[in-house]
């Protein structure tokens, strides 16, 4: 009975917060992390009404189910991004900054925070600083998408944006995997080159191929139903079971062998929107089914903030360390890249600010790092200190730098809902 009480009251909560966002014309993603401090156990919980709220921070893990499913949804959602036909629009300019400008974010991050755990070695420990810098090349494409669309903006900018956004995330999935395998191998002592070379760049492959191995049978399964009730709920059933197959750990000698659901559920949705004639309706109704889902995972993930951590200055510098640094290398690392392609004037001065929010993947990447115990309570925490303000900030700075690269037309209306291709997107999508 408790279960299903919190649950409610995570959904109403972060549904309610929602609305008053909206008001103050804030991401919902900001209202869901809030709503989920508010009922946290630092605030409601900490009455110790069981049901009413998350009692404990261990209270708020016990729901770590729904966070893997919606991860696995998320990262789902972001392979369907990958459609072939699409891709061959995007272009060398796109793709070049796409790729780049992730790598070169991390690069700069992983510098910085590196040299600050030199610095303060307990208090950053060298883990928590590799995962940190990988988990700064992902970028929220719905953030930037709402605005792109609210206001209507046509351009070179807009045009590069699109497809680097979604590229960025697909990129950051396959640096974070390399990074958590290597923090993983210096937690456990065992920094060699088999583990920091070997293991991290087995998980890559054999996630990608277990996502590809289940999107081929997806597929062939899928087409022996017709209704689509019956295709939404194996498209589930398939999500569901390339998460728990990502879930096996073993060992082969001294090699360890590990998934990543991130990846194996990224290529699971690439291989399926290339091959499936009809999943982009699929996908169009999986992601209304998913929104309840969302919105639970971002309330959980602000329950599982652990604001004593911020009683420590020290934590908070490092927080705004992580996000100065990451801003610079968006900003320089998109600039470079553009420069590299010679891309439009407006491209290389407006593009790397418009990458700066930062929500889903790199909460499901935090998530993820949880399971590391302390190390990944430490890249939880600044990566939702991050997100919070990312998402507050992001957005406007995004249609500052369109507007000043003169592709939102000062005169253009706005909608409260968001259209394409005749279909309304739901505003959940992350």
């Amino acid at each position: 009975m408790e279960i299903l009480f919190c649950l409610s009251i995570a959904l109403f909560a972060g549904l309610l917060l929602s609305r008053l966002a909206k008001l103050l014309k804030l991401p919902a993603v900001t209202a869901y992390l809030v709503a989920g401090v508010l009922i946290g156990p630092f605030c409601l919980g900490a009455f110790g009404v069981e049901g009413l709220g998350f009692i404990s921070l261990e209270n708020a893990e016990e729901y770590s189910i729904i966070s893997d499913v919606a991860l696995g949804f998320i990262a789902f959602s972001i392979g369907n991004e990958f459609r072939l036909k699409e891709l061959k629009h995007i272009g060398k300019q796109a793709t070049v900054i796409g790729i780049l400008q992730a790598i070169f974010t991390t690069l700069v991050v992983d510098i910085a925070l590196i040299a600050l755990h030199f610095a303060i070695p307990e208090t950053l420990p060298l883990p928590a600083a590799i995962i940190l810098g990988a988990v700064a090349s992902a970028t929220a494409p719905a953030a930037t998408l709402m605005v792109v669309k609210q206001y209507k903006a046509k351009g070179p900018v807009t045009s590069t944006l699109l497809p680097v956004v979604a590229l960025d995330d697909a990129v950051g999935l396959v640096l974070f995997a390399i990074s958590f395998g290597i923090a993983r191998a210096i937690m456990a002592g065992e920094v060699s080159l088999l583990s920091i070379i070997l293991e991290p760049l087995l998980e890559v492959i054999l996630s990608l191929a277990l996502g590809a191995i289940m999107g081929i049978i997806f597929t062939f399964i899928e087409r022996f139903f017709h209704s689509r009730s019956k295709r939404l709920a194996v498209s589930v059933a398939f999500v569901f079971l390339t998460v728990a197959i990502s879930m096996i750990s073993f060992k082969i000698g001294s090699v360890h062998i590990a998934f990543s659901s991130l990846l194996s559920c990224m290529m699971l949705g690439t291989i399926f929107c290339n091959i499936c004639d009809f999943s982009a309706e699929l996908m169009d109704r999986l992601d209304r089914w998913t929104a309840p889902i969302y919105v639970l995972f971002f309330v959980l993930s602000g329950a599982e903030l652990n604001l004593s951590v911020f009683k420590d200055y020290m934590v908070v510098i490092i927080g705004l360390v992580y996000i100065i640094f990451r801003c610079a290398g968006k900003y320089f690392g998109a600039r470079l890249s553009a420069n590299i392609v010679d891309a439009d004037s407006n491209v290389k001065k407006y593009l790397g600010i418009t990458l700066f929010p930062q929500a889903g993947v790199a909460l499901g990447m935090a998530m993820k790092a949880m399971t590391l115990g302390s190390i990944g309570i430490i890249v939880s925490n600044i990566v939702l200190f991050s997100v919070l303000i990312y998402e507050i900030v992001g957005p406007f700075l995004t249609k500052i730098s369109l507007s000043k690269a003169g592709e939102i037309d000062p005169e253009s209306k706005t909608s409260n809902r968001i259209k394409h291709h005749d279909k309304t997107i739901p505003t959940t999508k992350i």
